[in-house]
């Protein structure tokens, strides 16, 4: 059973620059998208929007020794092993990128009150840009600062990848937020995306995923414990 890993870290530009235009490669490493991370729901011309000393990246591995050799032993993978990360297992996926579509075959069950990661990538259509912005911000600010969340945020790599990353207190409360079913007048503002997408598509290929977080490890701007493990003593083997 493969492994996937996300990260945060605080890099020089430079670092995270090179690494989005050249990959990192090693033994056992089956995918890794390098990104810089961006504030929810921050204004489209904004420092807050792409943020080069902070290194988001998504990766899925053939299993848990491999991670623990990058981390150990190669150059960038040390630059995230001073970082922050959180070690997952896949649970379900929705829609299509073809990167990660043969490596993420897994299907299981969450329980309604279980934690919940989910991830979000992206390969914009250029010209659909204007158009995502204006229907995409309102999702943002409101996936942003919905309650159930313990961590919010995207990332992405020019000119065409964009990806979010969030955190659950639950199941329960993901799926709430994804139908509209919470108060204020943000509550619709996912539904309505979502329609809009499915009307007139932004993106050549966009898939959901959802895991069960395994392990934290590390601190990201001062905060640990981000992420609740799904249940005490998981493991890949389970």
């Amino acid at each position: 059973m493969s492994l996937v890993s996300f990260h945060l870290a605080e890099l020089p530009a430079a670092v995270t620059a090179r690494a989005l235009l050249r990959r990192p490669s090693a033994p056992g490493l089956l995918h890794i998208e390098v990104m810089a991370a961006m504030e929810l729901g921050a204004p489209v011309v904004s420092p807050r929007r792409m943020q080069l000393r902070r290194c988001a990246t998504f990766a899925v591995w053939a299993d848990e020794s491999a991670l623990e050799e990058f981390l150990d032993r190669d150059r960038f993978g040390r630059r995230l092993a001073d970082g922050w990360h959180v070690r997952l297992a896949h649970v379900r996926t929705w829609g299509h990128v073809a990167a990660v579509d043969d490596l993420l075959t897994g299907h299981a069950k969450l329980e309604p009150d279980e934690p919940v990661v989910a991830v979000t990538i992206a390969r914009m259509r250029i010209p659909q840009v204007p158009r995502f912005l204006r229907w995409g911000r309102p999702v943002e600010r409101q996936v942003r600062d919905d309650p159930g969340t313990t961590l919010a945020l995207a990332a992405m790599r020019p000119p065409r990848t964009i990806s979010t990353f969030t955190v659950w207190r639950s199941l329960r409360e993901m799926v709430s937020m994804v139908h509209g079913r919470g108060q204020g007048p943000q509550a619709r503002h996912h539904v309505d995306g979502m329609a809009e997408r499915e009307r007139r598509d932004f993106h050549h290929e966009f898939t959901t995923l959802r895991f069960r977080a395994l392990s934290e490890h590390g601190s990201w701007q001062g905060r640990t414990d981000l992420v609740p493990v799904a249940r005490p003593g998981t493991t890949l083997a389970e």
